[in-house]
């Protein structure tokens, strides 16, 4: 009798795995459509900051740690969740490693809402004091910036491997299920929920809003401040602070030939903006709000696709049994929680849809072309052998005869004479600023906008 219940629940067992096959072989397509362009598309943005000179600034490098998350979260989290899906009640791997996958998969998701909270505080603060923040925008300062960001969501996320390694109860149930068990992480859930999201998109709303308000605050002083007087000390405190330490003592004395013209005999002088300085100014700003329109973008999908999921978790917690069916919590996490991974292959998308040079750069390296990249380097090479002292001709031969092969156009080449007059032009837009941001007390406030 007990052999005659054993074969038809097997067989029962054998019908019900059957009916499940199919299921799982559409789930596992569509979680292989969302795994494969997630690492494509942010290995895609690695690439283009680091080979791409224009991409190189402090926004960037922090889009290119997002984007390493991102793809951390597409190597180790979704393939994982593929396997509990398709191995579903039951654990496929070895123990050890559940408490490892769900510490990554939180500590990846906090780091993402980590860093485009850091990339609107760092940009609110370029804008509003530029040049006192472009002190702490080098290279270095900006990767301490983003170790502080891991740190944080490391922090936020230790618990679960610690408690899990403790306790495994804590995160495998009763069908030997990998899971963050609510019973065991009632305040973690709590807690953790307001530290890795509602508290950063609180911050990011209130940011991303005080920044637009400054833009606009900025383009209306562009286009109705009237002609301000400043002093010669003022003036020459600029151009010296525009010249670069990499200017050769040639180059100096050029700027000063080109600088005798405008010495006066009084101390103060009436100094115009020229509309080319306006435009310059305006551009700048124009610039700005089309990053923020971008860098917004990204802030609403991301938390459009990761606040459901959320919510639910907090839900799972407060919401009693009676009032919440468990199970329809547990599903809706399932759900949820992929679309939140989904968010991890969008900023790609959106990078080529409203940025150009990435565009074109994704284009190159889709093609297995890296010329871009190459051409910056003949560049470089080739301007040690370029002389301000040589004619025009001469330098466009040089440039002609070592760029050429490599694919490198002539009017991509900058004479020494056109560097010189964007150098004052830089000098002149940082005049105009200077004139914009002068307060009520007659105080001047040192400001530019970088892009």
């Amino acid at each position: 009798m007990r052999e005659l219940n054993h074969s038809y629940n097997a067989n029962i067992s054998n019908g019900n795995s059957t009916e499940e096959e199919p299921e799982k072989c559409w789930l596992a397509l569509l979680t292989l459509m969302v795994i494969l362009p997630t690492i494509g598309g942010n290995i895609l943005v690695i690439l283009a900051i680091s080979l791409e000179k224009k991409l190189q600034n402090a926004t960037n490098y922090f889009l290119m740690s997002l984007a390493v998350a991102d793809l951390l979260v597409g190597i180790f989290v979704m393939p994982i969740a593929l396997l509990t899906i398709l191995f579903r009640p039951h654990w496929p791997l070895p123990q050890c490693l559940c408490a490892i996958w769900l510490f990554l998969d939180v500590l990846f998701s906090t780091s993402s809402i980590m860093h485009l909270c850091a990339i609107s505080l760092d940009r609110y603060i370029a804008i509003k004091k530029p040049i006192q923040a472009s002190q702490f925008n080098t290279r270095a300062k900006t990767l301490v910036k983003i170790a502080v960001v891991w740190v944080i969501s490391a922090g936020i996320a230790v618990p679960i491997p610690i408690q899990g390694m403790l306790d495994p109860n804590a995160i495998f149930n009763k069908n030997n299920t990998c899971l963050v068990r609510t019973e065991h992480f009632k305040y973690f859930i709590i807690y953790g929920s307001m530290a890795a999201f509602f508290v950063p998109f609180g911050i990011m709303v209130v940011i991303y809003f005080l920044t637009i308000h400054l833009l606009k605050k900025k383009a209306y002083l562009i286009k109705n401040k009237p002609p301000q007087r400043l002093n010669w000390s003022t003036v020459s405190t600029v151009f010296q602070r525009d010249i670069t330490p990499g200017f050769s003592p040639e180059k100096v004395a050029m700027l000063e030939r080109r600088d005798r013209p405008l010495a006066v005999a009084s101390d103060e002088f009436p100094i115009r903006r020229l509309s080319s300085v306006g435009k310059k100014s305006m551009q700048t700003i124009t610039n700005e709000q089309r990053a923020s329109k971008v860098l917004g973008i990204v802030f609403f999908l991301f938390v459009f696709m990761w606040c459901p999921f959320f919510i639910t978790n907090v839900a799972s917690v407060l919401c009693p049994p009676d009032n919440c069916d468990p199970n329809v919590i547990k599903m809706l996490m399932e759900i949820f929680v992929w679309v939140g991974y989904i968010s991890s292959g969008v900023n790609p998308l959106v990078y080529t849809l409203f940025n150009k040079t990435f565009r074109d750069a994704f284009g190159r390296y889709i093609k297995c072309n890296f010329r871009g990249m190459h051409s910056v380097n003949i560049l470089r090479n080739c301007s040690s052998r370029l002389s301000f002292r040589n004619t025009m001709a001469e330098n466009s031969k040089l440039i002609m005869k070592h760029g050429m092969r490599n694919g490198i156009n002539p009017v991509m080449y900058q004479s020494p004479l056109r560097l010189c007059n964007s150098q004052l032009e830089s000098s002149a837009i940082l005049l105009d600023t200077l004139l914009l941001t002068e307060n009520e007390a007659g105080k001047t406030e040192e400001q530019v906008s970088y892009v």
